[in-house]
C-alpha cells in the first residue's frame, strides 16, 4: 500500500502502472509495452456510468483570497480547478474532455510513456458527461473526491461519473502545485512544486493543507447569497461526503476532523499521513478500500474511527485499481497477462462499493454489500480489524 509521493514512489502514478500490482518504483519499464504507432490508434474509452441519471459537466476556477499558496506563496492566493459533475437531462451533443493535450503530455512525460501512448490519444479518452448539459430538478447529495499526489482529478472520472449517474453532485478538485501537471486559466500550466519541496517524513502537510482546500470549495459551493457554481441550488448541504485516492483518501479524514459539514468519508489505498485525531471523527462513518497490505497507519488509526466503519482489501489489487488507470492501461495492453485484476473488474468493484457506501450514509439506502463478503465481488476481503 503505497502512499508516499513522488521520489520515494515515482510509481505513485499513473498510466506507467501497467505496473499495476507490484509496487516498484519505476515498474513501467518491466511491463510490456505496445509501439507508439499501435496505441495512438486506441482509441480509449471509460465505461459508461450505470445509473439512471444522465451526467453533466462544468469547471470551475477557485481563489481563496483568504491564504497565500503553501507551495508557491510568491504566486499569490491559494487556487483550485474543481469538475462538478451533476444528475443531467438526456441529450446529444459531444462529451467534455477527458484532459488537456498539454495535461496529458506532462502526464506521459513525467512517467516516461512517449513510447506507449500518445497525449493526443490519453487526452482524447472518450467520456461520458456532457459539458453545460441542463440539470435535473432536485436536491442532491454532494461528494468531494481528491486525487493522488502528482496525479490530475481526471484519474476519478470514472467515479465521478459514475455517482452523478445515481444521483449525487460530485467535485473532482485539482490542489495547485500538487500534480505533475494542471492546467489554469491564463494558459498555465502548473506543475508539482510540491513534489520538489515536501521533506522526507513531513507528508502530512498535504491533506492539512488538502483539507483547507475542501473547506473553501464547501463555503463557496453552500454559499446562501453567492455560490461559486451556477447549479448550486442543487446541492443538499446536509449530505455531504468525501473520497479520495492514496494521499486524497488520507485527506478525506483530515477534511472531517476540522469540518463537521463532511458526513462520510472514504480513502482508496491512502496511508494516514496525518494521523487520525485521538478523539475520533465524532461519531461519522469512514470506510477504507486496500490492497491488502496492513499499512501501518491503518492498523494505527483504525480504533480512533469511532462511527460506523469499514476495511476492506481486494485480492489482486494495485494502488491505482481505484483510479481510471487500469481500465485505460488495459485498453493499450499494458497489463500484464498475469495481472489478477482486470480494468473492467477494477472499475466495477470501485464502484459498486463506493457508491454503496455513501448511498447507506447519505441517503439511508443499504443495499447490504458492506455487511460482509459478496458472490458478486469475490475479490473483495473484509479485513480482520473491520
Amino acid at each position: 500500500m503505497q502512499r508516499l509521493p513522488r521520489g520515494t514512489a515515482a510509481a505513485l502514478l499513473g498510466l506507467s502502472l501497467a505496473l499495476l500490482g507490484t509496487g516498484v518504483a519505476h515498474a513501467a519499464h518491466a511491463a510490456p509495452v505496445a509501439p507508439a504507432a499501435e496505441t495512438a490508434r486506441v482509441r480509449l474509452e471509460l465505461p459508461p456510468p450505470t445509473g439512471s441519471y444522465a451526467v453533466g459537466r462544468d469547471t470551475l476556477h477557485l481563489v481563496d483570497k483568504s491564504r497565500p499558496d503553501p507551495w508557491v506563496p510568491e504566486a499569490g492566493a491559494r487556487e483550485l480547478m474543481v469538475s462538478m459533475y451533476y444528475p443531467a437531462r438526456p441529450g446529444g451533443g459531444r462529451t467534455a474532455p477527458y484532459m488537456t493535450a498539454a495535461e496529458a503530455q506532462a502526464f506521459i512525460d513525467d512517467r516516461e510513456l512517449t513510447d506507449a501512448v500518445s497525449a493526443g490519444t490519453l487526452s482524447g479518452t472518450r467520456t461520458h458527461a456532457r459539458p453545460a448539459a441542463a440539470p435535473v430538478r432536485g436536491k442532491f447529495p454532494l461528494v468531494v473526491l481528491s486525487p493522488g499526489f502528482t496525479v490530475n482529478r481526471s484519474t476519478l472520472t470514472l467515479l465521478a461519473e459514475e455517482l452523478a449517474s445515481q444521483g449525487y453532485v460530485v467535485a473532482t478538485v485539482d490542489h495547485a502545485y500538487e500534480s505533475v501537471g494542471t492546467a489554469f486559466p491564463g494558459g498555465r500550466l502548473l506543475n508539482c512544486v510540491a513534489c520538489e519541496k515536501i521533506q522526507p517524513g513531513g507528508y502530512g502537510v498535504v491533506p492539512k493543507g488538502r483539507a483547507k482546500d475542501v473547506s473553501f470549495l464547501l463555503d463557496r459551493l453552500l454559499s446562501d447569497r453567492h455560490p461559486s457554481w451556477r447549479h448550486a441550488r442543487m446541492i443538499d448541504h446536509t449530505r455531504i461526503g468525501m473520497a479520495g485516492h492514496s494521499i486524497g483518501g488520507a485527506s478525506a479524514a483530515t477534511t472531517m476532523a476540522g469540518d463537521q459539514r463532511v458526513r462520510a468519508g472514504a480513502n482508496m489505498d491512502g496511508s494516514f499521513m496525518e494521523p487520525v485525531p485521538a478523539e475520533g471523527l465524532g461519531g461519522r462513518p469512514f470506510m477504507m478500500l486496500g490492497t491488502g497490505d496492513d499499512d501501518r497507519s491503518w492498523i494505527r488509526d483504525w480504533p480512533l474511527l469511532d462511527g460506523w466503519k469499514r476495511w476492506t482489501n481486494v485480492t489482486g489489487s494495485g494502488h491505482f485499481t481505484f483510479t481510471d488507470v487500469p481500465v485505460l492501461a488495459d485498453q493499450l495492453g499494458l497489463l500484464p497477462p498475469d495481472e489478477p485484476l482486470s480494468g473492467k473488474r477494477s472499475q466495477e468493484i470501485t464502484r459498486a462499493y463506493v457508491t454503496a457506501f455513501f448511498d447507506l450514509h447519505l441517503k439511508g439506502v443499504d443495499h447490504k454489500l458492506l455487511d460482509g463478503p459478496s458472490t458478486d465481488h469475490p475479490e473483495v476481503v473484509f479485513h480482520k480489524h473491520g
